[in-house]
């Protein structure tokens, strides 16, 4: 059947009584979506991102075709199967745009879990689309379907729409919330961006259907300004490309976009014949030019300073290599000169070229430990360096940990009785059978903490405890030493990290100690940290390990 009352259209879609507004809402958003969208998809087909905005923009295209149709179209029947489309394609935009959030936040795919969700979601939509739940009647007289629309289908696609905003919103506060850098500078662009275009777009087009169902108004023309936010998030995405890179489009290609884009909206001057259009096009294309300009211009700046950025971290990752490879040098050869000095005080200590002299034992005795301990210096600086580069490699075996804290707490006893401490070993009743690298694990964790607590404990105790909780192995050393300051515990852990009046203490320490344990334990997957409650008042450490 056709509408009677109306004109049939020139060209399927022209028809004289139509508003002028109706054409440059619909047709200059469509074809920048599909440009941009296009664009964006060329440049980088392989990427998800590039996917979906591809996904967004023709589906947005393919709703403002099917709107121009229920505008212009007078063949009831045709006008009956358009509309249900229509309302299929702006469920589609809702689950899609969450989709294309949700990959531009985490740089990947979303779960199989997720899409199952989506799919859920769209899936009512779907199946109930051809039915009289969403669409019971047409209007021949008015030429169209408001007043048979289904209340609960539409009150479940709006839904749907309301939750993708919330959604997104959502995402984007939590993510801005989580990350520092540049990065938060993209989300914000991000959001503004696709927030502005599902607001107009969906808010305006559902008060413009509902005014419309009741009465209010006697056309849904209001719905035409809802299509502009999609020319405000493409241009949003503009900035994002030329600024940012995303979406992998060189500058060049961006800058050009964004000409392209200027002229488009300045070429809608050539047919726009009343004063409201007129209006609209020239405050659209200011904006767009506008944001064009500083777009290019901000891209430029930090260009050119990204460049001179690049330059220097590679000037300084060159200069890095060369120190390197001149510590190794240096400390391999100071190594071996010490070790080579250490055998040769072991051997006057023990006599093997011939008895030592009682006065001279203990200056050799005392020249011994010396050496020894600028051996481990050496070691662990070496060690370090190895570590920050990656080259330590760790062997995985079995072992007892309370067997091995056993072990490293008798050795160290008799050191801490010479100073006067007393050392008291505690474990659980449990079982403490890991498995991880033995040797690492003792000499630069174990070692390490409990020579620690006895170096920097004047008088007093050293507690060291084993615990067992669930899964993992609690190792702690606890001393009624020197304690830390809140402002040394910042420099705890790190290359050379010493406390302000550690080496007054321990003259001997290199800082790299505490390092080495922390790159040792969490490459066992496990944590390390420091308690202290200030100077003076003694202070633990506390190692977790997983069985």
């Amino acid at each position: 059947m056709i509408c009677n009352f109306f004109v049939e259209p020139s060209y399927f879609l022209f028809a004289p009584d139509i508003p002028g507004l109706l054409y440059y809402s619909h047709i200059p958003t469509a074809i920048i979506a599909l440009l941009v969208g296009g664009f964006v998809f060329l440049k980088g087909r392989q990427f998800l991102l590039n996917r979906l905005l591809l996904v967004i923009a023709i589906c947005f295209a393919l709703w403002t075709f099917t709107n121009l149709v229920l505008w212009t179209n007078i063949h009831s029947d045709f006008l009956l199967f358009i509309w249900t489309g229509y309302v299929v394609l702006f469920s589609f935009i809702s689950i899609s745009s969450v989709y294309f959030v949700y990959v531009f936040l985490e740089g990947k795919d979303v779960s199989l879990w997720l899409k199952g969700v989506f799919l859920a979601l769209l899936t009512p939509v779907l199946v109930l689309a051809p039915t009289y739940i969403n669409l019971g009647g047409f209007n021949i007289t008015s030429c169209d379907a408001f007043e048979f629309e289904g209340f609960a289908y539409k009150f479940y696609y709006i839904a749907l729409a309301v939750l993708a905003m919330i959604w997104i919103l959502v995402l984007l506060i939590k993510k801005y919330r989580a990350i520092s850098g540049d990065f938060r500078k993209q989300i914000v662009l991000m959001g503004i961006g696709i927030e502005f275009f599902l607001f107009s777009f969906f808010t305006i087009t559902s008060v413009a259907s509902y005014l419309t169902d009741i009465g209010v108004l006697s056309d849904s023309r209001l719905e035409f300004y809802g299509l502009f936010g999609m020319t405000v998030f493409m241009v949003f995405i503009g900035i994002l490309m030329v600024r940012f890179k995303i979406f992998h489009v060189g500058l060049i290609a961006s800058q050009a976009l964004v000409v392209a884009l200027v002229i488009l909206v300045g070429s809608q001057f050539t047919y726009v014949n009343t004063t409201t259009g007129v209006i609209l096009t020239a405050v659209t294309l200011l904006f767009t030019g506008l944001v064009g300009i500083l777009l290019m211009k901000s891209a430029r700046k930090e260009i050119e300073q990204r460049e001179k950025i690049e330059k220097l971290a590679g000037e300084l990752a060159a200069t890095n290599e060369r120190q390197e490879t001149l510590i190794h040098f240096i400390g391999h050869e100071v190594k071996g000169f010490l070790t080579k000095a250490a055998g040769s005080f072991a051997s006057l200590a023990e006599g093997d070229f011939a008895p030592l002299p009682e006065a001279l034992k203990p200056f050799v005795g005392q020249a011994l430990a010396e050496t020894r301990g600028g051996v481990d210096s050496v070691s662990n600086i070496l060690k370090a360096s190895n570590l920050k580069k990656g080259t330590v490699t760790y062997t995985k075996e079995p072992f007892d940990m309370k067997a091995l804290v056993t072990e490293a707490v008798g050795r160290a006893k008799l050191t801490a009785e010479q100073k006067g401490l007393t050392i008291r070993f505690a474990a659980d009743d449990a079982s403490y059978q890991m498995t991880g690298d033995k040797a690492q694990i003792n000499d630069h964790v174990l070692r390490n903490l409990i020579d620690n607590a006895i170096n920097y404990t004047p008088s007093g105790s050293i507690e060291v405890s084993l615990k067992r909780q669930g899964t993992r192995i609690i190792f702690a050393v606890k001393d009624s030493g020197v304690g830390i300051t809140e402002e040394d515990k910042k420099r705890l852990f790190t290359e050379g990290g010493h406390g302000a009046d550690s080496q007054k203490i321990n003259v001997h320490s290199t800082g790299y100690g505490l390092y080495i344990a922390k790159q040792i334990v969490e490459a066992h997957g496990g944590t390390i940290r420091a308690e202290s409650e200030g100077a003076g008042k003694g202070s633990t450490f506390i190692v977790e390990l997983p069985v």
